[in-house]
């Protein structure tokens, strides 16, 4: 059977279907039969193969492909013994090979990722206009109130009166919040709660650090 043509989805599909019993293009050992295919379809979705290939090199129960194609498919060539297994051997040297190839890739890919500094957490500055009920509204103690809120993540930081007519002031207070842990939604629903003193909350201004 030949695939050699993969610039047309059935094919993939041919293949896939042709595979379903066999674990070989031809016959019950790797020969250049597959390595022609796998260049095949390496040529037409290189990009594809080599993400398979490199996802397979970290699957802790797969067995771990020596690095590269093109070397693989020259040692085939070369190779008088039939007994010479393109994926995979189960020769013993063979497998202890391999598996202590994929435990020091596991390793040099936890001790890359250990070395990699923490991405610093996203933040906000917030602007918070908190409305009193009326201009007999403790101020004071609305203002206390509000900076009683603690949260993971949230810092208060300077505020002030502001004239919104009647002789009513709103309290206006800026926070830093990173974004990953503090809901805006839920810190106006806990300032609210406050029903003796605040009417009701709404963000003025927002960016991000």
């Amino acid at each position: 059977m030949s695939f050699s043509d993969f610039t047309k989805i059935d094919s993939v599909k041919s293949l896939e279907q042709y595979l379903a019993d066999k674990s070989y293009i031809d016959g019950s050992k790797a020969t250049q039969a597959d390595v022609t295919v796998y260049k095949a379809f390496q040529k037409e979705y290189p990009q594809l193969t080599k993400w398979l290939n490199h996802i397979y090199s970290f699957a802790e129960d797969f067995e771990v492909l020596p690095a590269g194609t093109a070397p693989a498919a020259k040692a085939v060539e070369q190779e008088d013994d039939d007994d010479v297994d393109l994926f995979g051997s189960s020769d013993d040297e063979v497998d202890e090979a391999a598996e202590k190839l994929k435990q020091e890739r596991l390793a040099a890919y936890a001790a890359k990722k250990a070395a990699k500094p923490a991405k610093p957490a996203a933040k906000s500055i917030v602007t918070m206009d908190v409305k009193p009920w009326d201009d007999e509204t403790d101020l004071e103690e609305l203002l206390a109130n509000v900076k009683a809120i603690e949260m993971d993540g949230l810092v208060w930081g300077a505020s002030q009166w502001i004239p919104v007519g009647f002789g009513i002031k709103k309290l206006q207070i800026n926070c830093v919040v990173e974004d990953d842990k503090v809901s805006l939604e839920d810190l106006q629903q806990q300032i609210e709660e406050d029903e003796d003193h605040v009417q009701s909350t709404d963000i003025a201004a927002m960016q991000k650090l």
